[in-house]
């Protein structure tokens, strides 16, 4: 592969683990020099990886962030997540945070690079989540948030655009440290893997190669698209509800 970036300048928000580490090794792996931001340093430092303390709910701190740098290339807008809690468990003060968190601080972060992104003619990548598509039960206002924030790159893309490219990476399943909190044990991380036409959860790599390939030269005519990055998808429930074709399905035959 090379060093497609090298020479460039890389942040990502919430780059110190998990979905995060993964986006950032690739990018150190391309080459270019990475800054991950985030409210704690990683537990383990990252070989490569610059670290940054940052509050992105903090605009001003964003802004100053920002306006240090001497280059950037490329914005990776990773920082986001949810614990489990349905609508009517807590109140919307609590789940407008999230909306904060996943929505509104990729605005903040973006707004606060465009001068430079665009005096290098860089690119923003968005990382999405397949819940902005579905419906999301116990997390419905991260998924409201990724739903926004999709439509806000598409709509950044058009006005930014020739200077700045701005794309969606549109993430299903990782395994990552905190997969059993989500999914249990070995066992049932094995079955939600199952669900996945490939057989198996992304993994941090497979996130951070799709990202590098959004802010890379080999992606210079993509601006305002959604990338699935979700093994496939998910399998139709009704196919395994259904009684037409059991027998066939069974048998490996045609559905």
């Amino acid at each position: 592969m090379g060093s497609p970036l090298r020479g460039r300048t890389v942040v990502v928000t919430g780059g110190t683990r998990g979905v995060g580490a993964g986006i950032a090794r690739a990018f150190a792996r391309s080459g270019a020099r990475v800054v991950a931001c985030a409210r704690r340093p990683p537990e383990r430092p990252l070989d490569a990886v610059e670290f940054a303390p940052l509050d992105l709910r903090d605009p001003p701190a964003v802004r100053a962030f920002f306006a240090a740098l001497p280059r950037l290339d490329v914005l990776v807008n990773n920082a986001g997540g949810t614990p489990y809690r349905r609508l009517t468990d807590t109140d919307a003060e609590r789940h407008a945070r999230v909306i904060e968190l996943n929505l509104v601080t990729p605005l903040t972060a973006s707004l606060a690079a465009y001068e430079q992104l665009r005096q290098t003619r860089g690119s923003v990548v968005m990382v999405g989540s397949v819940s902005g598509g579905r419906p999301s039960p116990g997390s419905a206002a991260y998924g409201a948030a990724k739903a926004g924030l999709e439509n806000l790159a598409a709509s950044m893309a058009v006005e930014w655009a020739p200077e700045v490219r701005v794309n969606t990476l549109v993430v299903g399943m990782v395994r990552t440290e905190q997969s059993p909190l989500h999914y249990g044990g070995p066992a049932g991380i094995a079955a939600v893997a199952r669900t996945v036409p490939l057989g198996r959860l992304a993994t941090p790599d497979d996130v951070g190669g799709a990202a590098v390939f959004l802010a890379s030269d080999a992606a210079a005519y993509i601006s305002g698209a959604s990338l699935l990055v979700h093994g496939g998808g998910e399998r139709p429930a009704f196919l395994d509800a259904a009684t037409a074709n059991k027998e066939d399905r069974r048998q490996g035959g045609p559905e």
